[in-house]
């Protein structure tokens, strides 16, 4: 049996209220939630030092972090970056393709899929396919040479007829013939977001009668609003049904856009992400993201035509961002860093808010938003000091 008490710290409860105590870890979960002291406890203790306890962090979109990509198919990166996560309190994501071709798709698909349980640092919790099934006049730094139409087949022969480990698929719907494809993830409990996208507000709404049920990084890469077709996204703000991924950077979002979408959206429907690339946690340089030269500089990675190539955003500074902007409370800051993914996951049993019985991914703040410490599954994976 393995223990630690966490002791003198403000636990954000699952409905937002702050309470001072003390959480104390028991085989990878979280035992008990008390503001009583454990005056004879003997076993390991961390001194919280009044230190803001939220759940980990939950990041369902990002492709690379410390000069490594999913993409590149070897276990190495995928370890380096599920090890750096957690400094940035990150303490479970999903791995997150891109648009490339079928045979490099498949082989970070097959060693990734190899990792699901044996992934260092952070846990990775499943797939998240973004591309190839995309609108190329809305590619963004998607290649596109082997941009196609949704497949069943294809994905049927990257992922198995069961879809084992695939937990989200980013695809254009108004390239989906009769939302067929949309329909069968849906039918097979996968997430279908709307990303790449040029579709008009009907067909948003019609591909949601299909299954749809998510909007991938919100206002970027997708038709914007006019007074005549409100596109996708008029339709996010429309509906009320719909998920929207937010790059929270200041850069793919202008802090008054940023304002808005908290103010008509809301934090009930946004899922703050990083859709980070391998440049993260590294100075500024030139990178690639699938083949394609990126040049970081500053918070900004954009291809060598200027078109936006990712971020290298920190989840925590995604939280900081939008906390100062909007003022916003608590509870809200939980539901878009963690426990929005969780529900939307199927997960919330065992991750998304601070409670027994849950796993004990738990991410510990200063009042500047900077993580000083980080526990995945109960262990301190990460300590600032």
């Amino acid at each position: 049996m393995t223990e630690i008490l966490i002791q003198n710290i403000r636990i954000a409860l699952e409905n937002g209220q702050l309470m001072n105590g003390d959480i104390l870890i028991r085989n990878g979960k979280i035992a008990q939630i008390t503001e009583e002291s454990f005056p004879n406890y003997r076993g390991k203790t961390l001194n919280g030092q009044s230190l803001l306890a939220l759940p980990g962090f939950i990041d369902i979109h990002i492709h690379g972090a410390m000069g490594a990509d999913f993409m590149d198919g070897e276990k190495e990166a995928t370890n380096r970056i599920a090890e750096y996560l957690p400094k940035e309190g990150t303490t479970s994501f999903l791995m997150t393709t891109m648009t490339q071709a079928p045979e490099n798709i498949q082989k970070a698909i097959k060693v990734n899929m190899k990792l699901l349980t044996e992934s260092k640092g952070a846990e990775m919790l499943g797939i998240h396919l973004e591309g190839p099934f995309i609108n190329k006049e809305f590619a963004g730094a998607q290649p596109l040479d082997y941009i196609c139409n949704p497949s069943k087949s294809v994905i049927e022969k990257w992922f198995g007829e069961q879809l084992e480990h695939l937990k989200i698929v980013t695809l254009a719907p108004e390239k989906d013939t009769n939302y067929d494809v949309t329909r069968y993830l849906s039918n097979h409990g996968i997430i279908v977001s709307a990303g790449h996208t040029k579709a008009t507000s009907l067909e948003i709404t019609e591909a949601m009668q299909n299954g749809l049920t998510q909007l991938t990084h919100y206002a970027n890469a997708m038709s914007g609003l006019h007074h005549r077709e409100i596109g996708v996204v008029g339709a996010g703000l429309l509906n009320e049904n719909l998920l929207c991924e937010v790059i929270a950077d200041g850069i793919h979002l202008s802090d008054d856009m940023l304002t808005l979408i908290y103010k008509i959206i809301g934090a009930d429907r946004m899922i703050l992400i990083t859709d980070s690339m391998r440049a993260k946690g590294l100075s500024d340089g030139e990178f690639t993201l699938g083949n394609q030269k990126v040049r970081v500089t500053g918070n900004e990675a954009r291809l060598e035509n200027g078109t936006l190539a990712g971020s290298v955003l920190k989840m925590n500074d995604a939280l900081k961002r939008i906390s100062r902007l909007v003022n916003a409370p608590i509870v809200d800051l939980m539901k878009m860093s963690s426990s929005n993914a969780a529900h939307c996951l199927g997960i919330f049993e065992r991750k998304g808010s601070l409670k027994v019985g849950k796993d004990a991914d738990i991410v510990l703040l200063n009042n500047e938003f900077e993580v000083i410490y980080t526990f995945c599954k109960g262990k301190l994976v990460y300590s600032a000091n």
